[in-house]
C-alpha cells in the first residue's frame, strides 16, 4: 500500500478565462494536464499524492462554463462548471426537471454543494478505498483487484458489470441525467462532439482506467437536457450510510410519461451498483402499458436484479436495489 503524505506535490497552475484558452492549454500539455473546477475530487487525489500531474488547469474563472439557460427546443442547457447549489435553487430546473434538483441537493453537504460543480460530480473518479489508497490494483495499472477477494472490505462495491474491477460510480446527478436523456457536450482542439449521457459513462470492460469517455485534451462544457421529459412524473431516492456528507450505497432515478393512467414510456436508472449508471431497459419494456401499482412495481423490482453477482459483503445491495426500483415504479413517498 502506498504511503499517504497529505502534502500536495508541486505543479504549474493555469487559470484561463475562456474556453478557447482552456482548450489550448489542454492541447499543449495533454496527459500532464489536470482540469480543476470545484476541486473537491482533485484535492483528495493531489494531497495524497496518488495522482501526480505537472499542470493544473483551473476552469473556475471561465464564465462561459457556468449558468442555466432555456434552450430553443424547450429544454435547458447547464454549464459544466455550474455549482450544484445553483442547480438546486434554479427555478427552471425545479419547474421542468425537479429530479435533477433533488439529485443535486442530496450530494454531500451544503458546503460541498456550494463548491462542487455538475461537471465535476459526473466526472469524479470512483471512491474505492483500495484504489484511492494507492494500492496497485487493475484500475491503477496493477495486476489485481484487492476488493474482489474473500477477505476484502467490499460492502459498497459492484454487483453488476464487474470486469477485473468492482469499483462503482459514486455520482448522484449521473443517474438523473441518464434518465432525462441528457446530452454531454465535449470540446477539444479537434472540435465538438455530443455524447448521450448513457454512453458518457463507461465500465472496466471498455476502459478500466477511466469512468467516462473523456480523454486527455477533452473538456466537458455543457449538459443539454431536451424537452422530452419536461413535466413528466419523476422519482429519485438515495440510500447512504449517513444522512449528509456521504456517497450513495444505491440510488435510483426514474421518469414516467403516463397515458390513461398507464405507463406509456419510462426510463429507470440505478447507480452505485456498477462502474457506470445502469439503465434498466428490460424493466422499462416490461412495465410499458401497465399502471403504476404494486403488481407492476413487483414485476419491475424482480427484473431489475436479474444477473446481479454480489461479492462477499455486498449481497444486501440486491434486495435494496429491488426495493428502490419497486418504490420508484409505485411512486412511494415514504
Amino acid at each position: 500500500m502506498a504511503l499517504i503524505h497529505d502534502v500536495m506535490p508541486a505543479f504549474e497552475l493555469f487559470q484561463p478565462s475562456t474556453i478557447d484558452d482552456t482548450l489550448a492549454l489542454l492541447d499543449r500539455y495533454k496527459t500532464s494536464a489536470w482540469v480543476l473546477a470545484g476541486g473537491l475530487d482533485t484535492f483528495d487525489w493531489l494531497k495524497d499524492r496518488n495522482k501526480r500531474v505537472g499542470v493544473v488547469v483551473d476552469i473556475s474563472g471561465v464564465a462561459e462554463l457556468k449558468g442555466v439557460a432555456a434552450s430553443p427546443d424547450g429544454g435547458i442547457e447547464i454549464g459544466a462548471a455550474t455549482i450544484l447549489s445553483d442547480i438546486v435553487r434554479h427555478s427552471l430546473v425545479k419547474e421542468k426537471y425537479p429530479i435533477l434538483a433533488q439529485a443535486a441537493e442530496l450530494v454531500a453537504s451544503p458546503q460541498i454543494r456550494s463548491q462542487g460543480t455538475l461537471g465535476g460530480n459526473v466526472s469524479q473518479d470512483t471512491r474505492c478505498w483500495y484504489y484511492r489508497g494507492g494500492w496497485s490494483c487493475y484500475r491503477a495499472g496493477g495486476n489485481a483487484c484487492f476488493a474482489d477477494t474473500p477477505t476484502a472490505i467490499n460492502r459498497e462495491h459492484a454487483i453488476f458489470d464487474a470486469n477485473r474491477c468492482v469499483a462503482v460510480n459514486p455520482s448522484d446527478t449521473a443517474p438523473a441525467l441518464v434518465a432525462l436523456d441528457a446530452k454531454m457536450v465535449i470540446r477539444s482542439s479537434k472540435g465538438v462532439r455530443v455524447v448521450d449521457a448513457e454512453k458518457f459513462f463507461i465500465g472496466p470492460a471498455l476502459d478500466i482506467t477511466r469512468m467516462t469517455v473523456l480523454e486527455p485534451g477533452d473538456l466537458l462544457t455543457t449538459i443539454r437536457i431536451p424537452a422530452t421529459w419536461a413535466g413528466a412524473q419523476f422519482y429519485f431516492e438515495k440510500v447512504r450510510e449517513r444522512q449528509v456528507w456521504d456517497f450513495p450505497i444505491v440510488n435510483v432515478a426514474a421518469v414516467f410519461a403516463l397515458a390513461d393512467g398507464k405507463i406509456e414510456r419510462s426510463r429507470i436508472v440505478v447507480n452505485a451498483v456498477a462502474a457506470h449508471p445502469v439503465r434498466l431497459a428490460s424493466v422499462e419494456n416490461a412495465i410499458s402499458g401497465k399502471p403504476r401499482n404494486e403488481e407492476t412495481a413487483n414485476l419491475g423490482g424482480e427484473l431489475a436484479i436479474e444477473g446481479a453477482q454480489p461479492l462477499a459483503h455486498n449481497g444486501y445491495k440486491i434486495p435494496l436495489m429491488r426495493n428502490l426500483v419497486r418504490r420508484a415504479i409505485r411512486g412511494a413517498t415514504a
